[in-house]
């Protein structure tokens, strides 16, 4: 890794590039969103060398992580395709500076644990206001009657699926902790289910992997594509059918998980 002085200002993006994305980054196997592995990770350092040309902290630019994550659910409750349009943005733009955070705090020497909850702030609360904003497409404007309670109603159930699903892993490093276990290596290994059957149905699961649906990136490209149906069956009805459709999908998706921790090493002694 280059030398650098961390309170001064990289010299080419090459050198950015060796300080923040070193292979540790990189090559994460839970961590890394496949938007950062895919094109985000190569564009990152172009923002983060403009970030450290201000006086804003990494913990700063975290806080315009949250508030372009909120703004991504907030668009959502513009009808039509143009606010589906816009939230599918904001949610790529959302993982940018996601990216940008953790560069930021590389080249400063600044990682903390505030920076971590501040981090998991952002990704818990966008991930309950995107399907609490999907429940409020689903009912439409303005709501009629007690009918229309019912589509908000499953927005905010799906919420709640998806923030206990995303809770779960930070339980297993909590329940570690507290028995005094080492830190979970970021290695696929860790999480393979010790039971054949298990196992055998999670790599089934795969070849569909629904579960993979409630990211934040990946629910604003699922409304975009429900809002171009929208165009053609009604907006109310595709919203509806999508709110419909995502919530059992969500509770297999913790059952499965739940299970799944349970029978893989990350919580046996």
């Amino acid at each position: 890794m280059s030398l650098h002085d961390p309170a001064g200002r990289p010299a080419t993006i090459a050198q950015l590039r060796d300080v923040t994305q070193p292979p540790e980054v990189r090559l994460r196997a839970n961590a890394e969103h496949w938007t950062a592995s895919l094109y985000l990770r190569d564009i990152s350092p172009y923002l983060t060398w403009l970030l450290l040309r201000t006086a804003i902290s990494a913990n700063g630019v975290t806080g315009l992580m949250i508030l372009v994550g909120w703004s991504t659910a907030a668009a959502l409750l513009i009808p039509g395709i143009g606010g589906a349009a816009l939230a599918l943005v904001m949610g790529q733009l959302q993982m940018l500076v996601d990216c940008c955070d953790g560069e930021v705090a590389r080249w400063r020497t600044s990682s903390s644990p505030a920076g971590v909850f501040l981090d998991k702030v952002g990704h818990y609360t966008t991930e309950a206001l995107i399907p609490v904003a999907l429940g409020i497409r689903a009912a439409g404007y303005p709501f009629d009657g007690t009918t229309d309670y019912l589509w908000t109603t499953i927005g905010f159930a799906l919420a709640l699926v998806i923030v206990l699903n995303k809770a779960l892993n930070d339980m297993v490093h909590v329940a570690r902790a507290n028995a005094g276990l080492t830190r979970l290596a970021d290695r696929k290994e860790e999480a393979e289910p010790s039971q054949a059957l298990i196992a055998r149905l999670r790599r089934l699961a795969r070849f569909v992997p629904f579960h993979r649906l409630y990211h934040s990136v990946e629910l604003t490209m699922i409304a975009f594509a429900t809002a171009i149906v929208g165009l053609i069956i009604g907006e109310p009805l595709a919203d509806r059918i999508l709110v419909t459709v995502l919530l059992p999908f969500a509770l297999l998706a913790l059952i499965g998980h739940f299970v799944a921790i349970m029978a893989s090493k990350r919580v046996r002694v």
